[in-house]
């Protein structure tokens, strides 16, 4: 049996929670998900003493892991439900997907990296995250068989939104993703899609990964 978390697990997770709160986030759900899954079990040993600082820290095959103020104020934008369904695009290390499947009813996460995919699908299982579906794919193309989805979550920036990913989204489902190509900060949008297509409104700038087309193979 696992032994009862010490003062200063909950020490840490309070000053944690203080910070994000600090960065903006107010939604008591969101907040708790993000107190309930800490970065550590997503990570590589080395970055363990970083875990909870609000940075960006390196995973497998050049990736990284979003700072958590960053990932916090993309899912809260989302507004995610109990009973959504949910897409991610960019698994990585299965961090974000395991917040959502805190909030959601059932969250299918792609991912173009075998290993990440592999790996991110193994720590999940293990977390105990049965919710959570990784499939790996090209994450431009969304993922057609669990179509229509209720919230569609994008963790790496795209010039635009792909048609064929919004298409995925259900009627007056939301999409939150970082759009903007270069080398420089992108704006981070949430379009909700109307009887006339989707409506986008940008609520911050942050510099994400870029999307790829395609996928790659094992390292």
């Amino acid at each position: 049996m696992n032994e009862a978390p010490g003062p200063n697990h909950y020490l840490a997770a309070a000053e944690f929670v203080l910070m994000l709160r600090q960065t903006g986030l107010h939604d008591t759900r969101v907040l708790r998900a993000m107190e309930q899954v800490p970065r550590v079990p997503f990570l590589d040993p080395r970055w363990f003493a970083l875990a909870d600082e609000d940075i960006a820290l390196p995973i497998a095959c050049g990736q990284s892991i979003l700072p958590p103020s960053l990932t916090a104020s993309m899912i809260e934008a989302l507004d995610v439900g109990a009973g959504h369904r949910v897409l991610q695009v960019g698994t990585g290390s299965g961090y974000a997907a395991a917040i959502l499947g805190r909030l959601a009813a059932s969250v299918i996460t792609v991912e173009r990296w075998r290993t990440l995919a592999d790996e991110a699908h193994a720590r999940l299982r293990g977390l105990g995250y049965d919710m959570i579906e990784g499939v790996f794919g090209d994450g431009l193309d969304g993922y057609p068989p669990r179509a229509p989805y209720d919230r569609i979550l994008v963790t790496c920036a795209m010039p635009a939104i792909p048609p064929g990913l919004a298409s995925q989204l259900a009627p007056d489902g939301v999409l939150v993703a970082p759009i903007g190509g270069g080398a420089g900060a992108q704006e981070i949008v949430r379009a909700v899609r109307g009887p006339e297509g989707l409506v986008s409104t940008a609520f911050g700038r942050a510099r994400v990964e870029p999307a790829v087309a395609g996928v790659t193979r094992r390292l």
